[in-house]
């Protein structure tokens, strides 16, 4: 088995800036949390609501923008049957984010909503927004499984040369094993 050093420490210099820059936001948050007047909820989901633009810009950005959207994106435009053309979902999320911006966030943000839920459950009542969150749950259940698996893939081609399959269970491991030691 051959291990491309350089595309190691690469990844190992990454996996440190961004447990690094985790635990210095962690901190920055607990400060935080003590100015604020909301419950420890609100500050964690919305930030204590007080984000500024462009930190919700690059927060939105990068909840959509994954491994499983770039690799998605480039096999599409890379299969010579489908193309740019049958590439949608840069302009989905786009749209998306731009419908969302125009029609939805200042309504939830006047209610001092949490999540996008709130609304359907204050209108039609907690069955009717238990039914529309199982869509929901499948959707981010299937998102993560799809960033595992680039993750994997990402990893094997780059470092160990391994099945995808391997990469996938390893970063897997890594993901749910931090938190756990974090959280003692």
């Amino acid at each position: 088995m051959a291990v491309n050093w350089p595309g190691l420490v690469s990844i190992g210099v990454f996996y440190i800036i961004v447990l690094g820059t985790g635990i210095w936001a962690s901190r920055k948050s607990k400060r935080e949390e003590k100015k604020c007047s909301g419950n420890r909820s609100e500050v964690a989901m919305v930030g204590g609501r007080n984000l500024n633009v462009y930190v919700s810009i690059f927060t939105m950005t990068a909840t959509l923008v994954g491994g499983g959207y770039i690799m998605g994106s480039a096999e599409m435009v890379y299969n010579p049957t489908k193309g740019l053309v049958w590439t949608v979902a840069p302009l989905a999320f786009s749209m998306s984010l731009i419908i969302g911006a125009l029609f939805f966030v200042k309504p939830i943000r006047s209610k001092n909503y949490v999540t996008l839920m709130d609304p359907f459950q204050e209108k039609y009542g907690n069955k009717v927004s238990a039914v529309l969150f199982i869509p929901a749950l499948i959707g981010d259940i299937l998102w993560i499984a799809c960033v595992l698996a680039a993750l994997g893939v990402t990893w094997n081609l780059r470092v160990w040369f391994l099945p995808s399959v391997l990469g996938t269970m390893e970063h897997s491991g890594v993901v749910l094993a931090l938190p756990s030691l974090r959280s003692g």
